[in-house]
C-alpha cells in the first residue's frame, strides 16, 4: 500500500512539473514521423501557420503521429506544432545552399517542398526548373529513403504565365525522377488555389491554405509510409521496380518486376504505384489491377508464391497526357 501511495504521488509530482514517466506516457508507442515543410513564405504561412495549420489538423484527426520539423517556427500560439522551413522572400537557390545543413540535423522522413515564386520575378525565371531539379537531387542524394512531395507552385496574379511555364517544365522532370526510382512525388499544387484566395497576388489567404492542406493531404494518403502507420517501401518482405519498357503519342508500356528479399516464401504480394494526372492503367497482364492513382496490383493465383530470392514481373499499358514515367512502388506481402 505504501508503494502504491508514493507511486501516485510521483506521477502527481511529475504531471505537476510536465514530465510522466515513459511508462505513464504510453511506452512502446512508435515515435512521430518527422515532415518538414520545406520553401518560402508561402511555406511560413504568416500568423495564421499557413497550410501547416490545417493540415496538421487533418493528420492529428487521421490518428497520425506527426512532427512538422524545422529551424522556424511560425503561427498562431494555440498551433500544436509550429516549426518548418519556410524562409520568406527565398529563392531555390538559398534553399539549396542551406538545405543539406537541415537535413543532417532533422533527418525529414518526409518533405514537402513549394519554392520557385520568388523566382518567377527574379534575374533567372527560364533557369529555375534546372534549379530546382538540382536541389531536388541533393535531397534525395542525401536521404534517399525520404519521400519528397514537389509541388508545382500556386499562381501568380502578375506572372501567371511564367508561372505556369515552370510548372509545366518541372512536372515531367519529376515523373522522371520517380521512374528512375527515386522517392519523388510530384504534387499538382497549381490549380488548388484560385487566384480570387490570393488577396496580394502571391500568398495565400486563410481559404487558399486550406485548399493547400487538402491537397497536401491527399498526397501524403496515397503514399504508404509517408505518414507513418503504413509499410514503407523496402521495410517488408518484397520490392517492386518499375520500369518504362516503350512510349508513344498518349501512352507507354510499363513493367514491374516484383522480389522477395526475405527468408521466408511468400504467399501473395501486393504493388501500388502512382501515375500521372489524367492517366490510367488499361491492359495488365501477370497481375490484378484496381484504382487510378495510387494503382494497386495483385497477383494472381499462378504467380503469387514467391521462395526467398525469387522474383516475377508484371506488365501494363497506360494511356494519358503527360510524360511516361511510373512513381516509386511499394510492396506488400501478407
Amino acid at each position: 500500500m505504501k508503494l502504491a501511495k508514493i507511486a501516485a504521488v510521483v506521477l502527481t509530482a511529475c504531471a505537476a512539473l510536465g514530465a510522466v514517466p515513459a511508462a505513464a506516457a504510453g511506452a512502446g508507442a512508435p515515435a512521430p514521423v518527422p515532415i518538414m515543410p520545406l520553401g518560402d513564405s508561402i511555406t511560413q504561412g504568416g500568423s495564421i501557420g499557413g497550410y501547416r495549420l490545417d493540415l496538421g489538423a487533418k493528420l492529428r484527426a487521421d490518428g497520425r503521429s506527426i512532427d512538422f520539423a524545422g529551424s522556424l517556427a511560425d503561427g498562431p500560439s494555440s498551433m500544436p506544432d509550429r516549426n518548418h522551413e519556410g524562409h520568406p522572400g527565398w529563392t531555390i537557390a538559398q534553399i539549396d545552399a542551406n538545405v543539406t545543413g537541415w537535413l543532417n540535423t532533422y533527418r525529414p522522413r518526409t518533405i514537402l517542398l513549394h519554392i520557385g515564386t520568388n523566382d518567377m520575378y527574379g534575374s533567372d525565371p527560364a533557369g529555375a526548373p534546372r534549379r530546382l531539379s538540382a536541389l531536388v537531387d541533393k535531397i534525395t542524394n542525401q536521404l534517399p529513403g525520404t519521400d519528397v512531395f514537389v509541388a508545382t507552385i500556386i499562381p501568380i496574379r502578375f506572372a501567371d504565365q511564367t508561372v505556369r511555364t515552370f510548372n509545366a517544365a518541372i512536372a515531367p522532370d519529376m515523373r522522371a525522377k520517380a521512374a528512375a526510382g527515386k522517392r519523388v512525388h510530384l504534387v499538382d499544387m497549381y490549380p488548388a488555389v484560385p487566384i480570387a484566395d490570393l488577396p496580394d497576388g502571391i500568398h495565400p489567404n486563410a481559404t487558399g491554405y486550406s485548399k493547400m492542406a487538402t491537397t497536401w493531404y491527399n498526397a501524403l494518403k496515397a503514399v504508404p509510409g509517408s505518414i507513418g502507420g503504413d509499410p514503407q517501401p523496402g521495410d517488408g518482405p518484397c520490392t517492386a521496380t518499375p520500369r518504362v519498357v516503350g512510349s508513344w503519342n498518349g501512352g507507354f508500356q510499363g513493367e514491374v518486376t516484383v522480389a522477395n528479399t526475405g527468408t521466408a516464401a511468400l504467399d501473395g504480394w501486393t504493388v501500388r504505384f502512382a501515375l500521372a494526372g489524367g492517366q490510367s492503367v488499361g491492359q495488365v497482364w501477370d497481375g490484378a489491377a484496381s484504382g487510378t492513382s495510387p494503382v494497386t496490383v495483385k497477383n494472381v493465383a499462378y504467380n503469387g508464391a514467391l521462395g526467398a530470392g525469387a522474383s516475377t514481373t508484371f506488365g501494363f499499358l497506360v494511356s494519358g497526357p503527360g510524360a511516361a514515367g511510373v512513381g516509386a512502388a511499394t510492396c506488400t506481402s501478407p
